[in-house]
């Protein structure tokens, strides 16, 4: 059974914990629930980090950090915390600024109210904060 693979748990149960603590954050700060939380980009920790840390510690854990598989997995982590950090973070930055300038636009010319979703990347603290998680969870499980 696929449950059974340590490395997909940890991944899994990683994620999970993330967007758990985003949740509980988010309704710490406000008092209201808001399932989305669980689905969100962006934010402290971050879940991409966490995932693919525990992904990568799980891999060195069960076949040794020599192994072929192991690099292929701390490789992939690399570039998955680096997007979500530089090229990712710039897009909802990018973001953010088109949403300003359609708002003030919005008085003198029609045009679509929709936004663009700002919190899509992560500052280098919610990815060592998620990288952090996850490879804590990638060694416990």
């Amino acid at each position: 059974m696929i449950f059974h693979n340590p490395a997909i748990v940890s991944a899994l149960l990683g994620w999970t914990l993330a967007q758990f603590i985003k949740f509980a954050t988010l309704w710490v700060k406000s008092r209201k629930i808001d399932f989305t939380a669980f689905v969100s980009t962006g934010g402290m920790p971050s879940a991409h980090s966490a995932s693919v840390c525990a992904l990568a510690a799980s891999v060195g854990k069960t076949t040794s950090v020599q192994s072929p598989v192991f690099a292929v997995a701390l490789l992939f982590a690399v570039i998955v915390m680096f997007d979500a950090q530089s090229v990712r973070r710039a897009a909802g930055q990018q973001a953010k600024l088109l949403n300003q300038i359609v708002d003030e636009l919005l008085t003198e010319h029609h045009l679509s109210q929709q936004k663009l979703a700002e919190l899509l990347g992560h500052t280098r603290l919610e990815v060592f904060a998620g990288m952090g998680l996850g490879i804590l969870v990638g060694l416990l499980v």
